[in-house]
């Protein structure tokens, strides 16, 4: 029995075929996606580098998605710090890009901002269990009498969701209810969310994007991101080991963590919502291809200086991004541009550790100094799994890691003494699809391709 796993990426089109009885790869192969034009053309293609005998057996075929711009997402709630951030935590853990997401009562510039964006689904919460139920409704209310065109998930107030839903139904394409992202202060809900999510995806969105004929030839079931995030909670399940996947793109860096970040060290206390154990966040300025630009705007020219062994020319970074921006398939051509490549990426790792773990604040009460943790402690993570072409096709993605992984402040609970993997295969989003009905199969392929590349210590 054989398995032929594909993922439609932005860029390209990868398949894996992998061997299920007896566990393996058994070969991969990519070709440049062509979605200006038919999808199935690069899969086709891609395709071709298999032998006849090698797809004979093929039994069961899976495939994910992130190109046609992925799954774009907008996000409404009522306390940014709360609900909102309860709504983010749900679509970016259903492997959506969130374009914005807003508090409170939309006011009438809100709305248009959202039509302008043109999500293909927005999430709509508000209000604990039993809490404030008159935001949610007006907000309902307003998206119904808007010229806003898109399925909604309702996943606020119980005791209000209902009522939101029948204000939209026959306004929007389609309403969803679902459980409460947040039914208390200190309680998240999202993977009720993230399932209406899903299902949306599967029977609207991907029709509205000219998918449905790639879901009925070959099972598209889930945005790429979801499958990476599925593989990642596949391996710290079996594991046991808290773990961390590093998604180095040309557009964004993903990081996805696999621990319940908790504070390792009595007497701290934890300030704001809680951490879901599975958590994603994406940064689209920190991409080392399209959005080139703006990260070098994040990073401080003089870090990148430090770590370069040749002397940075005025002018050098703003013209090597125009030329990397200019396609997301671009090389470094010579040793200089290697090196200047390997700075940036190292320096996008730091940033989007610094924006993903939690972190530690200092105060002092009566009772004398005490520590205050925001978001998760994941300074005990065992496992890094980096992926991206930067990493794989780098000189020495091990050393560029392992600069990225050394934050150097220990203020920020990022790992300390993570052991490190590469995935160069381009195998987490086939693990993740195959995993829902054959983790066994798909645990053993990722133990099998991703390559150790050692540790760091803390």
């Amino acid at each position: 029995m054989k398995a032929l796993l594909i993922d439609f990426g932005s860029t390209y089109t990868k398949v894996a075929l992998v061997s299920m009885e007896p566990p393996g790869l058994i070969a991969v192969s990519q070709a440049p996606t062509t979605v200006e034009s038919d999808l199935m053309e690069g899969l086709e293609a891609a395709l071709a580098s298999f032998t006849g005998r090698q797809l004979r057996g093929v039994t069961f075929k899976r495939a994910s998605s992130s190109a046609a711009g992925g799954l774009r997402l907008v996000a409404v709630g009522l306390v940014p710090e709360l609900t909102v951030k309860a709504a983010r935590e749900a679509a970016l853990g259903a492997g959506a890009r969130v374009l914005a997401a807003y508090a409170y009562t939309l006011s009438g510039t809100e709305i248009a901002e959202i039509g302008a964006l043109k999500p293909d689904l927005l999430l709509l919460a508000g209000g604990t269990d039993g809490g404030n139920r008159e935001v949610i409704l007006e907000n309902a209310s307003r998206i119904a009498a808007s010229a806003l065109e898109m399925p909604v998930v309702v996943a606020g107030n119980k005791s209000a969701a209902d009522e939101a839903a029948a204000i939209l139904k026959g306004k929007v394409p389609r309403v969803e209810v679902t459980g409460n992202v947040m039914p208390g202060v200190d309680r998240l809900n999202v993977e009720p969310a993230r399932e209406a999510i899903r299902g949306l995806y599967l029977s609207e969105i991907t029709r509205a994007k000219g998918l449905d004929r790639v879901q009925q030839r070959v099972g598209l079931v889930m945005p790429t991101p979801l499958a990476v995030m599925k593989a990642g909670e596949l391996y710290w399940k079996a594991t046991g080991r808290e773990t961390m996947i590093i998604d180095l793109g040309g557009a964004t860096t993903d990081v996805h963590s696999f621990a319940d970040g908790r504070p390792r060290d009595a007497g701290r206390i934890v300030k704001g919502p809680p951490e879901p154990p599975v958590k994603r966040t994406v940064e689209g300025d920190l991409g080392m291809r399209v959005s080139l630009s703006a990260l070098l705007g994040v990073i401080p020219t003089g870090e990148l200086a430090e770590s370069l062994p040749f002397t940075l020319d005025e002018g050098a970074l703003p013209a090597y991004a125009r030329r990397a921006s200019l396609s997301r398939d671009f090389l470094p051509g010579d040793e200089k541009e290697r090196a200047l490549d390997g700075a940036i990426a190292g320096a996008a790792i730091r940033e989007a550790l610094r924006r993903h773990a939690g972190s530690l604040t200092e105060t002092y009460t009566p009772q004398g100094r005490l520590w205050v943790q925001q978001g998760k402690d994941l300074t005990a993570t065992a496992a890094v799994i980096a992926t991206g072409g930067a990493l794989v096709h780098g000189r020495d993605p091990g050393a560029l890691l392992r600069a990225g992984l050394s934050l150097g402040d220990p203020l920020v609970l990022s790992p300390r003494s993570p052991q490190i993997f590469l995935d160069r295969a381009y195998i987490l989003a086939s693990a993740g699809l195959l995993g829902e009905t054959r983790p066994e199969a798909a645990l053993a392929v990722l133990k099998d391709t991703l390559q150790p590349l050692g540790g760091i210590s803390g």
